[in-house]
């Protein structure tokens, strides 16, 4: 691997770091959309290696119609924070923001379930 690529691959991760950042102050605060008034957290950021698109996973509370109603929320909001991310970062182009629910605590309580189902003694 040439030293250009690796650090190409750490600055991905810098800025992905750095709009994992910005996109938590956007979400806490500034989005004034009601949808978006339970809490909702930023748990990663993933940038495709062109730049071109930024994966926010987030992690809803509430009960399922609120989670989708907030998802739609910040949907909606995915043209600001793009914008609002060229002008704090200075991007030369922002990258396509796509909001994505974090499955991997649902995934891993699914898990725990099925795991104490498993040791459940069989009822006669």
């Amino acid at each position: 691997m040439t030293f250009e690529g690796h650090h190409s691959g750490h600055r991905t991760e810098r800025v992905a770091e750095e709009i994992r950042n910005e996109v938590s102050l956007m979400v806490a605060g500034e989005l004034k959309d009601p949808r978006l008034a339970l809490p909702v957290i930023v748990t990663e950021v993933r940038l495709s290696p062109n730049l071109r698109t930024v994966r926010v996973f987030v992690r809803l509370e509430g009960d399922e119609e609120e989670r989708a109603s907030a998802l739609a929320g910040l949907r909606a909001a995915s043209g600001y924070v793009r914008r609002e991310l060229i002008d704090r970062l200075r991007l030369r182009r922002a990258p396509e923001v796509i909001f994505t629910v974090d499955q991997s605590e649902e995934y891993g309580r699914h898990i725990d379930d099925l795991l104490r189902n498993l040791n459940q003694p069989e009822k006669p």
